[in-house]
């Protein structure tokens, strides 16, 4: 049935075209202030409802009859833009099976636990811009910092070789393809799968301290999960570990050097305030390249919401870097304020699929942002801003390059 505001939409279908690591589509504020929660076709085929206001994405993302699950069954309605996820995965699971996953590793991601990974990090971090600084400028920070920091950080944490980590990163990349025929996620995921399962079978026989050794455990010595749902798990853990770090760390840095070089020198004069600049980089820089993580969801019953209507068995996608500008909450939402203070962003979701590694996705952030402005104050893009390459076809806004020069 069509809803009041089918008529304003006859031209919008998601993926909305526009999105930039500068902010998700324009017409994404049109939509969310005419209204909220709005139905739209895709280029899928399926109709969604696209959730763009900050109260609906919180509430909507913590709300139960809202099912992942259902959304990755045979047979669920195709929404375009989105990301195919095997149904095992535990971002395509519902409660209670997300819950028993998401327990065998929350306690290694506690803000506590993490915080001990600082100094860690902070090693890390330094060796890699030695390296940056004797190669000498132009460096591409994305081939020598921004790629390698988080996939090191995730490697050692979860036990992954580092020799492996590059061959790693491609075929997570592939696999998180949105759109298309889904060949490419397909091909992917048949990689990771492949190296997972001989790295469980190296594990098993040489178990380390790590995370994987300790999944292996679980299942070998408990059977807390399946054979299946171990590799799964592997290989899930340790894509989401690198990539969205990654990207928006790299996104953040060409935000600050090309858009705002003011805030740069701002930070550079007083590096304490890089914890609160990480936190308006993640409200205000769009990962995402569809404005959502790419993963749907589908009502399971009815749902009143700002004055719609979702019926049970429709499509629901909440674009998160939309309600991160709603101005019934941030002041002035287009503008990128460092210093903004209370900012509630919702950049990591909400609700029992919140990122897990929230609290080391901050700490990788802020060391290697506090590196960078310690290290090159005077940081600067190598070359013209248009002739920066980016991946396409990706679930996240992902440079290939980011060339960068300092010093005379």
């Amino acid at each position: 049935m069509p809803t009041p505001h089918d008529a304003d939409t006859a031209a919008e279908v998601f993926p909305l075209p526009g999105s930039s690591y500068r902010g998700p589509a324009p017409q994404y504020a049109k939509m969310r202030a005419r209204c909220p929660v709005t139905r739209v076709p895709s280029d899928g085929g399926a109709d969604t409802w696209v959730v763009t206001g900050y109260e609906q994405a919180r509430a909507l993302s913590a709300d139960p009859r809202l099912s992942r699950a259902a959304a990755c069954a045979p047979g669920a309605a195709h929404v375009g833009g989105t990301m195919f996820t095997p149904p095992d995965m535990i971002i395509s699971l519902d409660d209670p099976e997300h819950a028993r996953l998401r327990k065998l590793v929350v306690r290694a991601f506690t803000a506590r636990r993490v915080e001990e990974l600082r100094p860690r990090v902070q090693q890390m971090s330094d060796t890699l811009l030695d390296a940056v600084a004797a190669g000498g400028a132009p460096a591409d920070l994305v081939e020598s910092y921004t790629l390698p920091l988080p996939s090191a950080v995730i490697g050692e944490l979860l036990g992954v070789p580092s020799e492996d980590l590059a061959d790693f990163a491609r075929w997570a990349r592939a696999f998180a393809t949105v759109g298309g025929d889904g060949q490419a996620a397909q091909e992917g995921l048949a990689k990771l799968s492949e190296y997972i399962v001989g790295l469980i079978a190296r594990k098993r026989a040489e178990p380390g301290q790590d995370m994987l050794s300790a999944l292996i455990a679980a299942r070998d010595q408990q059977d807390r999960l399946s054979e299946a749902e171990l590799v799964t798990f592997g290989f899930t853990l340790i894509g989401a570990g690198f990539d969205t770090t990654a990207s928006h760390l790299a996104n953040s840095v060409l935000t600050l050097v090309a858009d705002h070089p003011q805030w740069w020198r701002w930070l550079a004069e007083d590096r304490s305030r890089v914890p609160a600049a990480v936190e308006e980089l993640l409200r205000a820089v769009n990962l995402f390249a569809t404005d959502t993580t790419g993963f749907p969801r589908v009502a399971t019953a009815d749902i009143e919401v700002a004055g719609e209507t979702i019926r049970e068995g429709e499509p629901v996608m909440i674009v998160l870097s939309a309600a991160n500008r709603d101005p019934a909450v941030f002041d002035d939402p287009d503008r990128l304020d460092l210093a903004r203070t209370p900012n509630p962003h919702i950049a990591f979701g909400h609700g029992i699929h919140h990122c897990l590694g929230m609290q080391l996705a901050r700490i990788e952030l802020q060391i290697a942002l506090d590196g960078l402005l310690r290290r090159f104050p005077d940081l600067r893009l190598a070359v013209p801003e248009s002739e920066l390459e980016w991946h396409t076809g990706e679930v996240n806004h992902t440079l290939v390059a980011l060339p960068v020069a300092w010093g005379n």
